[in-house]
């Protein structure tokens, strides 16, 4: 018996990273959610030369798009975004209300490792969090062991995310 059960303990934290990755929720569904079931119309951002040099610079990397998709009604906006996190792209959904982050998720995660940064305990942080100056964060984020790249992935994107809602939403 404690052959068998040290058998299944072994084979489910082999295969727990495998299992982690994959779609959480579709786009689509997080959108229509944050929106009770009724969201608004898609909108385009053209992005400036000085709009995608600031999303540069938060990523540290060059940015190809020359648009981003957001939703939005009243001062309320959702973004689906995604950023790399060691190899692979990591997407997800960050809802902006007044200014701050409202609610954040994961939605598809393509990595072998990081997977963490899909739980509740950790996308917590960002609840209520805003720009300090232009592309800061107000306060620090607790990163996870053996997920830093996964962390710093989401945390750009809460950047941005609360960067270009200020750039929509500020006269």
């Amino acid at each position: 018996m404690t052959r068998i059960l040290l058998i299944i303990s072994t084979l489910l934290i082999l295969t727990e990273p495998g299992l982690a990755r994959g779609t959480y929720q579709k786009p689509a569904d997080f959108v229509a959610e944050s929106f009770s079931g009724q969201p608004p119309e898609a909108k385009v951002l053209q992005l400036t030369d000085e709009l995608k040099q600031t999303i540069e610079d938060i990523l540290q990397h060059k940015y190809k798009g020359r648009r981003v998709r957001y939703w939005q009604q009243n001062n309320k906006t959702v973004w689906v975004l995604n950023e790399i996190g060691k190899k692979k792209p990591i997407t997800t959904g960050i809802v902006i209300e007044d200014n701050k982050i409202s609610h954040i998720k994961v939605l598809i995660f393509r990595e072998s490792r990081g997977w963490e940064v899909k739980h509740t305990f950790f996308t917590k942080q960002y609840i209520d969090t805003s720009l300090s100056d232009n592309t800061k964060l107000d306060r620090s984020i607790d990163g996870i062991s053996g997920a830093t790249l996964s962390v710093r992935a989401l945390t750009k994107q809460a950047r941005i995310a609360l960067f270009l809602h200020h750039k929509i939403t500020q006269p």
